[in-house]
């Protein structure tokens, strides 16, 4: 029998790549589904109001799900077999309706997007067109993206025809993502922060933050943390920091922002290499909040996701779940 579910905002419904299994009709509430634009890589969203289903696709295809679903507001949803929204949609002709319009909707979009992007494999030069890639993140003053662009140029056509500028460019961007993070700092704050250095300085300031997470000094931590994800220095070492920000936050017993945060969080980076421990972490925010139904949820899916049984997400999940249930 279809059975009610409730989410809290901030709540994920399911992730991209999760089995589909299930059909969803959002009873109240929003639910917003996130998905990365097959030309330009950006997230887009899509909102499911009420009385709309989701889910369908993948659920009848028989595929991973596509998108991160999330509870914009505090949400009821009726949640179907796949066997039993097929017997729903085979006794409600306006059931069936509905899904040809939202199936034929998606299908023009994919459609216009792989006919754009046909047009521009055709026409544009790759080694040309990653070029302009670095340039146009330089001269908006993305220095982070254009070093990661224009070193990728150097590597693929150390002899191509704009190597030469592609050489001054990158040390132009690398000398302005110094400045830029030197200025973003205060005189004392200059100790913990990432100077002109790059990756060397970064990662000093990652491990000083790292310090004062041991010293239980969580406020400064979570403020370090963030200085370095601004200064967008060093990939790795933002993303690093995007999940110890994220733990400050529930060490600090914000469990909300904590869940907020990580939800964010998960929807940037979908395959973060901390997603146990950000699961887990998103779990007993839940817990701490009283919302064992959903602590319970977000164990399973570390569970399902880390088979290694010596994984230390997977033996923390495993721990808190049978506390859960013996409880």
């Amino acid at each position: 029998m279809p059975k009610p579910l409730h989410y809290r905002a901030g709540s994920l419904i399911y992730f991209q790549g999760d089995p589909a299994n299930q059909v969803f009709i959002l009873q109240n509430g929003k639910v917003n589904l996130v998905y990365q634009d097959m030309e330009t890589g950006e997230d887009q969203h899509d909102l499911v109001q009420p009385g709309e289903f989701f889910g369908v696709k993948s659920a009848l295809g028989r595929y991973p799900r596509e998108e991160n679903a999330i509870a914009l507001q505090d949400a009821t949803l009726m949640s179907f077999t796949v066997p039993e929204f097929e017997a729903l949609a085979a006794a409600n002709t306006k059931i069936i309706m509905k899904m040809l319009k939202v199936f034929s909707n998606q299908m023009r979009r994919i459609h216009a997007q792989v006919s754009s992007l046909m047009v521009q494999e055709e026409s544009i030069d790759p080694e040309a067109g990653l070029f302009n890639v670095g340039q146009y993140y330089l001269k908006n003053k993305r220095f982070a993206q254009a070093k990661y662009v224009l070193s990728r140029y150097l590597t693929f056509y150390p002899a191509g025809k704009n190597a030469h500028q592609a050489a001054k460019d990158l040390e132009a961007a690398e000398v302005s993502a110094g400045r830029a993070a030197a200025s973003s700092y205060s005189a004392p704050q200059a100790a913990q922060a990432p100077a002109a250095g790059g990756s060397q300085d970064a990662a000093k300031a990652f491990y000083d933050a790292v310090s004062l997470i041991s010293q239980q000094k969580y406020q400064q931590a979570y403020f370090s943390f963030q200085r370095l994800v601004d200064a967008d220095i060093d990939p790795e070492y933002i993303i690093k920091s995007s999940f110890e920000i994220g733990r400050c936050l529930f060490m600090l017993k914000k469990y909300p922002d904590c869940i907020k945060y990580f939800t964010t969080m998960i929807t940037k980076y979908p395959t973060h290499p901390d997603m146990g421990d950000t699961l887990f972490y998103m779990g007993q925010s839940y817990e701490k909040s009283n919302n064992k139904e959903q602590a319970a949820a977000f164990y399973k899916k570390i569970l399902s996701m880390i088979k290694d049984e010596d994984d230390g997400a997977h033996s923390k999940a495993k721990r808190a779940l049978n506390a859960l249930e013996g409880a």
